[in-house]
């Protein structure tokens, strides 16, 4: 089905008047929109000052007369000087942004014939920055002037690479967008604001996937879902944002979930299923922690979002889908690439744009504008308002950004945090007391987790791939227990001492570092390589 011609333009209070019968002998710009045999322009917005209403019901009457079947709204626009440049941006930019444009259905032409030179350079603004989503319309006059000949237009598809001295966008919405991804923080760590800032530009201007880093906790699912949000702002998605995580994805339910099944695909599979792929045609697709897909999921991932084509399970008939990816990970993808656990072309496809989101314990300046940002929240959550008093916050922030405090959770452990200082504030008020007590149950929540780390042995990491593949499990818990006590261990001849404790005492020369130092060698490992990798656990 055919979308419908939508027209949006200025009243021309000079270009479109006339009195009586011998209007109809020059050429109005408006007028002459309708009077195209081969186009019909379905609806009309007309934006109009009050004080020249009787032209526009003039106009109303003559557009009805020439096209009936073209509607036209009448969109009161009053400026106090309409040659004032801000005045006529911000009117224009306050109508588009409360428009219900619908792109699937309808197309929209600016036209930018009417109205001062300054009202035709708003209205080319707002369709460069994608307010307005359409092309710019430019109508003329016949070079012979005859009753009825609408002359001829243009419709002007702007090509931004032609256009770099006027491609710019203002402060206002570039601020505006910075603060909308932010959440309206006013974050102060400048490696994050520097990344938001080209995170913004490269959501605006790219349908390319973006990679999304960092530990668990840090914000990449919010930040994506804004991405999202802010390019709806723009009307450049139409579809849904849609989000799975990786991680609880298994077996046939991987496939089945993301690029849906035919009915009797397998065991289970009583009807059809358009899987989420599709789920997200003409939206964004977030995919967190992408590193946990299997590698043939990964393999049909990567035709879908290069040819924007793939096959659902149990069907011979490909199916199409035109979303943009975003993925989410707290792996290190090079590594997983490296030991064969992730496909080098889908990293290579998705690492076009990748941005690490630091951990909170990193943005240390930036917890305080974010502990005010959740007392907002929580006063509107529990109904009063909530508010530190001053040596209780002082404390509370001195805990917060110091060493001890981990934040392994990152921002859910603030948000949890000060949701349980708010929640038992008496009268609203969090004092030093109740801040005492969260420290304390902050400290044991990060105990556990030290101690975890501690233990913690990956020889995957450690190891080359081409050894730790070979490996028999009864070697393997020996080395972890192994690489355990060395990490333990001051020096190299401290861990010997502690592995070699009783058949040392049967050798008439001891040399426990050296016997630890060969056993090491056998898989490629070091002292220093194993105490390294502890510093960075």
């Amino acid at each position: 089905m055919a979308k419908k011609n939508v027209v949006i333009g200025f009243m021309g209070t000079q270009l479109d008047s006339g009195q009586g019968a011998g209007r109809w002998e020059k050429w109005r710009p408006t007028i002459s929109l309708v009077q195209h045999e081969d186009t019909l322009i379905d609806r009309l917005e007309l934006l109009y000052a009050t004080k020249y209403e009787a032209l526009a019901q003039t106009l109303v009457r003559d557009i009805a007369n020439v096209s009936p079947d073209t509607t036209v709204n009448l969109i009161p626009m009053d400026v106090e000087n309409p040659w004032d440049f801000g005045e006529m941006y911000a009117a224009l930019y306050d109508w588009a942004r409360s428009y219900r444009f619908d792109p699937s259905h309808e197309q929209y032409w600016a036209h930018i014939t009417t109205g001062t030179h300054v009202a035709q350079i708003c209205m080319f603004l707002m369709v460069e920055s994608r307010f307005i989503p359409g092309l710019l319309l430019q109508t003329a006059p016949p070079k012979k002037q005859e009753r009825g000949n609408p002359g001829s237009y243009t419709l002007i598809d702007l090509d931004l690479s032609r256009y770099d001295v006027l491609a710019q966008r203002f402060s206002q919405a570039h601020a505006e967008a910075l603060e909308f991804l932010k959440s309206g923080i006013p974050t102060r760590n400048k490696r994050f604001n520097a990344l938001i800032e080209e995170i913004e530009r490269v959501a605006v201007r790219s349908q390319a996937p973006i990679l999304l880093t960092g530990p668990t906790g840090a914000g990449k699912s919010h930040l994506a879902r804004r991405m999202y949000e802010l390019k709806k702002s723009r009307h450049q998605v139409q579809g849904d944002f849609v989000e799975v995580n990786c991680a609880t994805l298994r077996g046939d339910g991987a496939a089945s979930t993301l690029f849906g099944h035919k009915k009797g695909a397998f065991t289970g599979a009583a009807t059809d299923r358009a899987g989420l792929l599709r789920t997200a045609h003409q939206g964004v697709l977030f995919l967190d922690e992408i590193g946990e897909l299997g590698l043939d999921e990964q393999a049909m991932l990567l035709k879908a979002v290069e040819e924007k084509r793939f096959l659902p399970m149990g069907s011979d008939r490909e199916v199409s889908s035109d979303f943009q990816l975003i993925a989410g990970t707290n792996r290190d993808l090079r590594i997983d690439v490296a030991q064969g656990r992730f496909r080098e072309d889908l990293f290579a496809r998705i690492n076009l744009w990748a941005y690490t989101l630091p951990g909170l314990a990193q943005r240390p300046e930036d917890i305080e504008p974010n502990v005010d940002h959740l007392l907002a929240r929580a006063t509107a959550e529990v109904g009063q308002a909530v508010r530190f008093n001053a040596e209780a916050k002082s404390r509370y922030l001195q805990f917060a950004k110091s060493k001890e405090a981990l934040w392994s959770g990152n921002f859910r452990d603030l948000s949890a945090s000060v949701t349980r200082m708010a929640t038992l504030a008496d009268g609203g008020r969090i004092s030093t007391g109740l801040v005492d007590a969260e420290i304390q149950r902050l400290q044991w929540l990060w105990q556990p987790t030290e101690q975890a780390q501690a233990r913690d042995v990956d020889l995957d990491a450690l190891l080359p791939a081409d050894v730790a593949g070979k490996l028999d499990f009864f070697d393997r818990l020996q080395l972890e227990a192994v690489v355990r006590v060395c990490r333990e261990s001051q020096t190299l001849s401290d861990a010997g001492r502690r592995l070699f404790d009783q058949s040392r005492t049967q050798r008439s020369v001891v040399n426990d570092a050296d016997r630890l130092r060969k056993y090491l060698l056998k898989f490629g490992l070091t002292w220093d390589e194993i105490t390294a990798a502890a510093d960075k656990v």
